[in-house]
């Protein structure tokens, strides 16, 4: 008997939460013509402060276990983030620092596909209603290039994804933020 089943390739998913990361592992395990076998990969040096970050990070890793997915967890690069963005503290929401953020963000996720021999990445941060996703976009091209790999573009948020995020979210009691991440998208209410 011949065995038909195809090779799973690897995709590097960065993700920014438990709540954001739960709906687009799914998506990419049932692309079934690609047959993925996603890589989660926690890369936030913009969440602030540490102990938000540390709530984000452990939350994720808990369930990753719990699902049994691979994952890899990023240095907390907070300096390094700050440098990056200098300049555009006094942005709005959806401006030039978040199209920076993204762009260093899935910078350190091109890195490490390219250093784990991964061919094709992508994120999870297009599943926020609050994100550009043609800005997520540009930005992952412009690194997939920079490293000689894929970027998967896919707006996760599209066919009911955030509304099936948030369902997700609430079946596994996850802790939802109330902003983005940075010190920069705390509301002052």
């Amino acid at each position: 008997m011949e065995n038909t089943q195809k090779i799973k390739e690897k995709v590097l998913l960065h993700a920014c939460c438990a709540v954001c990361m739960a709906y687009p592992v799914e998506i990419l395990k049932k692309i079934e013509e690609k047959n993925y076998e996603p890589i989660v990969y926690f890369y936030n040096p913009n969440i602030y402060p540490l102990k938000e970050y540390e709530r984000r990070k452990q939350e994720l890793i808990n369930y990753c276990d719990k699902k049994n997915y691979k994952y890899i967890i990023g240095d907390y690069e907070n300096k390094d983030w700050l440098n990056f963005i200098q300049g555009l503290e006094q942005e709005p929401e959806k401006g030039l620092r978040c199209n920076k953020c993204f762009e260093f963000r899935l910078d350190k996720t091109a890195q490490t596909a390219q250093k784990e021999n991964i061919k094709i990445f992508t994120t999870t941060l297009t599943v926020s209603p609050h994100k550009i996703s043609q800005n997520i976009f540009k930005a992952g091209q412009i690194v997939a290039q920079r490293y000689g790999i894929k970027f998967l573009e896919i707006d996760f948020k599209k066919k009911d994804g955030f509304k099936k995020t948030m369902e997700l979210a609430k079946e596994n009691n996850f802790y939802r933020q109330n902003y983005c991440g940075c010190e920069y998208s705390i509301k002052n209410d």
